[in-house]
């Protein structure tokens, strides 16, 4: 009979742990920029559309920072690579001061490039560093449960925003001091958080392609190795589902703010702080999600929530106040596993190619700083309700990966 996967082995719990709270701090700067968004409509006179720019830096960066990620990942090893992606966060938070000492929206535009390349370095890292910590059979649980924590960083960066940056809004201010203290004071804490890594000693990770075959469904052996790394089919699907699923987040979360305020009556404040609930609604999913993919596989369970958001970005559209709100909390609930789930399914077998995989499914996510322009330019032109007929689209290439095109083929 064969013995059930661990979760993980006693030798890697430590730097489980500490690479698991690093999904926290991305998660926190990702919801923190979705504020920036908002804040800077206020205090720089930007539409809609022209500050859907916050994303596009941030988003944009993992299509730069992806691939080099990857390399410096190969070549220097998980650790490095989390000290690597510190470093850049840090930088990034640290650039906010003369951007806001000159009140220039392309400097900060520079400095959350330089974050979003922070981040990417760190996404592309940490997902096969965790997976790569313990079975593959149980390499879902380990991500989904990794991403719970990203889950709580998202709700954190919103209370933190609402607060600092839209708590003292005075119409027509143009005071960006709040943004410098904030992100100085984000500088400070990643850069000790970077110190604090380079003393965990990392115990050394079983190398998976030196393992043989018949094991393949217990560690992440290549079945097909004779194929190039775009002929594996289910990973070109993963890494254009990811694309669709950042994109109708990205969106979806870059005008939160805008649809609480426009249609359910909210101050911006308030509707920052409602965004924490927003981002409890993933955490939530996110638990529950995990907890039944020990009954349901994932394939299934993300088809079933990319269903989901169809049907509740169609109520969202219609304007129906409460009704409409309480679905547009739900979007997050069905959001909840799809990033851990696609990133897992699309890295499964890939051998040898894992990190290289890793580094495109990274990629994927520049789907984050385009689709924003498309709602922000339809939330200007028909209304920020309109706008979420948009996302539909994202979720029907998320059903179909799920549905058929999962499946790895020897």
């Amino acid at each position: 009979m064969q013995q059930k996967a661990a979760f993980t082995d006693k030798k890697f719990l430590v730097t489980l742990v500490f690479v698991t709270s690093l999904f926290m701090f991305w998660g926190i700067a990702i919801t923190m920029a979705d504020v920036l968004n908002k804040h800077f409509q206020h205090t720089m006179s930007l539409s809609k559309t022209q500050s859907a720019f916050v994303q596009f830096a941030v988003f944009g960066a993992y299509a730069v920072m992806g691939i080099p990620a990857g390399l410096f990942m190969k070549r220097f090893g998980y650790k490095k690579g989390v000290l690597l992606g510190l470093s850049l966060f840090a930088l990034g938070a640290f650039l906010f001061i003369p951007a806001a000492n000159i009140s220039s929206f392309a400097f900060f535009g520079i400095a959350l490039f330089i974050v979003g390349c922070g981040l990417s370095t760190l996404e592309t890292v940490a997902h096969p560093f965790v997976a790569s910590l313990g079975d593959q059979r149980t390499s879902d649980l380990r991500i989904n449960f990794a991403q719970m924590f990203n889950a709580v960083g998202a709700i954190i960066g919103p209370l933190i925003g609402g607060y600092f940056l839209l708590s003292n809004n005075v119409v027509g201010s143009t005071d960006l001091t709040s943004v410098k203290v904030l992100y100085a004071v984000i500088g400070l804490v990643i850069l000790a958080v970077a110190v604090s890594f380079s003393f965990v000693k990392v115990p050394p990770t079983t190398d998976p392609h030196a393992v043989s075959a018949a094991d393949a469904d217990a560690v992440n052996v290549d079945v097909a190795p004779d194929k190039k790394l775009f002929d594996h089919k289910h990973f070109v699907w993963a890494v254009a589902a990811q694309f669709f699923n950042v994109a109708a987040q990205a969106g979806t979360w870059a005008f939160f703010i805008n649809y609480v305020h426009e249609i359910v009556g909210f101050s911006d404040e308030k509707a920052s702080y409602f965004m924490g609930v927003f981002m409890g609604m993933m955490l939530t999913g996110r638990i529950l999600g995990t907890f039944l993919m020990r009954f349901i596989s994932p394939n299934k369970l993300l088809a079933t929530f990319a269903l989901g958001n169809i049907i509740m970005c169609i109520i969202v559209a219609q304007s129906l106040g409460m009704v409409s709100f309480f679905a547009l909390l739900m979007i997050n609930f069905f959001f909840s596993i799809m990033f851990p789930t696609i990133f897992s399914l699309g890295l499964k077998n890939m051998g040898s190619r894992t990190q290289q995989a890793a580094s495109f499914l990274s990629m994927g996510v520049v789907g984050g700083a385009f689709f924003p322009f498309v709602m922000g330019y339809a939330a200007d032109q028909f209304g920020i309700a309109h706008a979420y007929y948009a996302p539909i689209i994202c979720y029907i290439v998320i059903f179909l990966f799920a549905y058929k095109f999962y499946k790895v083929k020897h």
